[in-house]
């Protein structure tokens, strides 16, 4: 059995003794203890008393690939294929592995290597957040692949103010921002060019009830989304949200291109008219930002004029 069998019981949050969770299980009552030890080092909260067994530091909501499918409906036929991972290396390596054709999307409660821009490390505790990925063939387009990410950054945030969020905006070129602070972050690899087809990954880390201890390793201000909703939906009507809306920007982005989105994502833009550093390859470069081209570049105000930035991270922290 897997970890997430001995989670599944555990999930109501009340105690279990340990020699029912083994029989359960069919395991030993040691491997039980293994287990637990090993769920802990996953990032979830596992309370143990002598005599009373072990709960779940809080209950849990487990992602359910059936009910996720329910939630989305009719949208539902539209996937050629919907995978929910207890533990994996990462969603976006996952669709990778399986390849195409068709639109597929997979789910996971744990990333040993989820990623961020520049191969950065994404926080992944179990149960905690929201990782997804939706794999896509996309026919030619003129619309630039750095756009896409826009245009799923106005899906996703539009999804999320949708369910009741507040304080939303979105960071160029890829990055979705609460009350100021990041909430997640989007992925997109690719294999082809976009002006003549490809095979899109589109990934998504959102931070949902996250709490301080399982973030340790992060090196920027964060939040999640269980701080700027008014009533929290539960994990699989959320799961299902992200993905129909990952799901329509693909869509739009193909028959459509970017400019259907560039309007909706200059409502949300976070630095517009604000000074900005520019960190790219060749070094760093401060400026003001002036909103977003029809390309979806960033246009930046620097001291030898107005210029399209196309790659690079954009920082509100002028100090290095």
């Amino acid at each position: 059995m897997s970890e997430v069998s001995l989670v599944a019981l555990l999930a109501d949050g009340a105690w279990h003794r340990g020699p029912a969770l083994a029989e359960a299980l069919g395991v030993s009552r040691a491997a039980i203890s293994g287990r637990v030890a090993e769920l802990r080092e996953l990032g979830l909260g596992v309370h143990s008393v002598q005599g009373r067994g072990y709960r779940l530091a809080a209950p849990i909501e487990l992602l359910d690939e059936e009910r996720i499918r329910s939630e989305l409906g009719e949208r539902a036929t539209g996937l050629d294929g919907l995978y929910v991972h207890e533990r994996i290396d990462s969603t976006n390596a996952e669709l990778a592995r399986r390849g195409g054709p068709g639109m597929q999307a997979c789910l996971a409660e744990y990333q040993s290597a989820g990623r961020g821009r520049a191969r950065r490390p994404w926080a992944s505790p179990f149960g905690a957040n929201l990782y997804v990925s939706l794999a896509a063939d996309v026919a030619g387009t003129r619309a630039p692949l750095g756009a896409l990410s826009l245009a799923v950054g106005v899906c996703v945030i539009e999804a999320l103010r949708d369910l009741g969020a507040t304080d939303l905006a979105l960071k160029w070129p890829n990055d979705i921002w609460a009350g100021g602070d990041k909430l997640g972050g989007i992925l997109i690899e690719h294999r082809g060019e976009l002006g003549a087809g490809a095979r899109l990954i589109v990934g998504l880390g959102l931070n949902v009830a996250m709490d301080r201890t399982q973030a340790e390793a992060i090196d920027q201000p964060w939040t999640r989304l269980l701080d700027h909703l008014a009533v929290v939906p539960s994990r699989n009507r959320l799961a299902a949200a992200v993905l129909d809306a990952l799901m329509r920007a693909v869509q739009d982005f193909e028959q459509h291109g970017f400019e259907h989105f560039r309007d909706r994502w200059q409502t949300f833009d976070a630095v517009r008219d604000k000074p900005v550093r520019v960190i790219e390859s060749q070094g760093e470069r401060v400026g003001i930002a002036r909103g977003i081209a029809a390309d979806g570049a960033l246009r930046v105000e620097f001291e030898a004029g107005l210029q399209s930035v196309y790659s690079g991270d954009v920082s509100l922290r002028l100090a290095p």
